[in-house]
């Protein structure tokens, strides 16, 4: 339901021109890149969607890199569709990535627009079909962590107060019936009112077609014209608007967990996996939030936010 996974419908069309488009781009191995020769910690490029999480993502992980002795450095890319051929190439090494997301892309492409779902809220499970799927791709998928950004229902403060509403089970007990401020597409995807529907119960009686996560559809919910909002777990704007998130307590949404995905060739090995797990164990969603806010709210720059967060949590040392 989130932007990543209706763009994964249209990457199957596209992936084969821009892979073959690529075809001459392949990167040498590490040792190969001007780095430091037998110590193997050559030229990292860290590749990074170009919205503010992502870019969050890129300046994280190239700074772990660098602290662990590699040269990296951040090559932001438009969409998944122009960088996972890259990084299957090797003109990218390394992308941080979101586990059920890239699992389906990855199925659409192999497999069709008709595909049978990989993914579904067992993370274990999706990332071993990921892993099935990147492996023919030149691509290895390290752990994921619990870090998380999938698709998320939230209320108003005080419609939740009313209704002693914390989870969407409770929503559905409750009775009311809600109109959903999201993209229109929600009507039918089972991630969002068919699926509340079945799996919660709830009682959904229209969407607002306002678009996922916008301002406007979070104005709606605050002003009380709509009563729930699709967004995503790591909106770092609801508390301006007065929302809280409902917990998905019987796990309606993918596991997109975030998750390192290398190049298999060039950045497969024990040095690059050792310094991103680090990163990857301590990274929470409520962390991912926090940093998003300051560089959307606050307007800090994401290289100086990435490493005021690694600092704190001692994960690199200058």
């Amino acid at each position: 339901m989130n932007s990543r996974t209706r763009r994964a419908a249209l990457a199957a069309v596209t992936v084969a021109a821009l892979t073959a488009g690529l075809a001459a781009c392949g990167g040498d191995s590490l040792e190969n890149k001007g780095g430091s020769g037998g110590g193997g910690k050559g030229k990292v490029v860290v590749g990074a969607a170009s919205f503010t999480e992502a870019k969050v993502l890129g300046e994280l992980y190239r700074q772990v890199l660098d602290d662990a002795g590699y040269d990296a450095s951040v090559k932001t890319v438009k969409n998944r569709e122009i960088y996972e051929p890259q990084l299957a190439k090797g003109a990218i090494d390394v992308v941080p990535e979101y586990a059920a997301t890239l699992a389906e892309f990855l199925n659409l492409k192999k497999n069709g627009a008709d595909a049978k779902p990989v993914a579904s809220s067992d993370v274990g499970a999706t990332v071993t079909a990921l892993r099935k799927l990147a492996g023919p791709e030149g691509l290895k998928v390290l752990p994921p962590g619990d870090a998380v950004d999938q698709n998320a229902f939230a209320v108003s403060k005080d419609f939740a107060g009313k209704y002693n509403l914390k989870t969407l089970s409770d929503l559905g007990r409750s009775g009311q019936k809600v109109t959903i401020a999201a993209g229109d597409e929600c009507e039918k995807r089972p991630f969002c009112a068919p699926g509340l529907e079945k799996k919660y119960g709830i009682k959904v009686k229209g969407i607002d077609p306002k678009g996922v996560g916008t301002t406007q559809s979070k104005q709606a919910v605050k002003n009380g014209q709509d009563q729930l909002v699709l967004t995503t777990t790591t909106d770092a704007t609801l508390k301006n608007f007065g929302l809280v998130l409902l917990k998905d307590d019987k796990k309606l949404q993918n596991a997109d967990n975030v998750i390192p995905v290398v190049n298999a060739k060039d950045a497969g090995g024990k040095g690059i996996a050792d310094a991103l797990g680090k990163l990857t164990r301590t990274l929470t969603t409520a962390d991912l939030v926090e940093m998003n806010r300051k560089v959307d709210a606050e307007r800090q720059k994401e290289a100086d936010v990435a490493k005021e967060y690694l600092r704190s949590k001692g994960l690199i040392k200058k």
